[in-house]
């Protein structure tokens, strides 16, 4: 069978878009791994326009719910399935996951991202237990507490600034000689008597039994080790865009992210779009990520009713 469409990616964007595909009657086959996204880890997410709060887990039910009610006969839905390859042929596309492969003249990839991990002694077991990847998720379990950010960068010094809206005190701990980020943001948050800032840093271990309790470090200056007390550590140490399958398809940038046309989400290659956390868009979020793939979705619509 030759499909319509394919929709790589079961978070917010491949969802949405899966969606609409259903009302607008695009014969579609959605391949997810999963559902949920990088969410589904989130204990309480409370920027899910529509929802006040909603766990990570129940937002990844709730889309999946929402993509199965419509799905009918025009969406097959394969989850549990890996992508690994998508590569052009003469009437569209050959999409090979781990359990078979599909036909497609259009291809949309929502295939997201993933956070790369601490990898240091307790921080895999205190993952959720203190340990968290999205500040803008879980933030304000935090109020009136202790926390820490690791990474210089533009993501960490953003995450700070949010946390030191409700946090008692926020220390940003950075590996390297010199910030990452703008300096003007670097200057602006460094001037809040809640923040304090650390370089040239190398965390040893996370601290705690249940949940945590503090973090070890030591500094190249020093190598003594040296505890700090917290019971929040936000990683901001930067995320690989799943596009392993997708090299050698579309063009990509420096960090592997597809490259878009923000216009309609469309990518290097006729046929294919992508949007959410595996493209070079300037911002990253649940809903953006939806907005972007009902953006490529009314494309893609357009763009096969034209060819006929």
């Amino acid at each position: 069978m030759l499909y319509d469409l394919s929709i790589i990616g079961g978070g917010p964007a491949g969802v949405a878009a899966g969606v609409y595909a259903s009302r607008k009657r695009l014969r579609t086959i959605f391949i997810a791994k999963d559902f949920g996204g990088q969410s589904i880890v989130s204990e309480a997410v409370e920027n899910w326009i529509g929802t006040i709060k909603i766990s990570g887990a129940d937002l990844a039910k709730a889309l999946e719910n929402h993509l199965r009610a419509y799905a009918g006969d025009i969406v097959d839905v394969k989850s549990g399935e890996a992508v690994e390859s998508v590569k052009k042929i003469a009437d569209g596309f050959v999409v090979k996951t781990d359990a078979g492969q599909y036909e497609t003249k259009t291809t949309l990839i929502t295939a997201g991202s993933h956070r790369r991990k601490l990898a240091v002694p307790g921080a895999e077991r205190l993952e959720h237990k203190g340990i968290t990847y999205c500040a803008s998720c879980d933030g304000p379990l935090f109020a009136e507490l202790d926390v820490a950010v690791i990474g210089g960068g533009n993501a960490g010094f953003e995450t700070a600034a949010q946390l030191l809206a409700y946090c008692k005190s926020v220390t940003l701990l950075h590996r390297g000689d010199e910030f990452k980020a703008d300096p003007e943001t670097v200057r602006k948050v460094l001037q809040n008597p809640k923040m304090h800032a650390l370089l040239n840093v190398e965390i040893l271990e996370v601290h705690g039994e249940r949940t945590v309790s503090g973090l070890s470090y030591r500094t190249k200056e020093n190598p003594e080790k040296k505890e700090l007390a917290v019971q929040g550590v936000f990683v901001e140490i930067g995320s690989s865009p799943s596009t392993e399958f997708a090299r050698g398809l579309v063009e990509l940038d420096q960090y592997n992210q597809i490259i878009v046309n923000p216009r309609n989400q469309r990518a290097s290659v006729t046929g294919v779009w992508a949007a959410g956390d595996c493209t070079n868009g300037l911002y990253h979020q649940n809903n953006i990520a939806a907005g972007d793939a009902v953006k490529a979705l009314e494309d893609i619509y357009l763009y096969l009713h034209a060819s006929k």
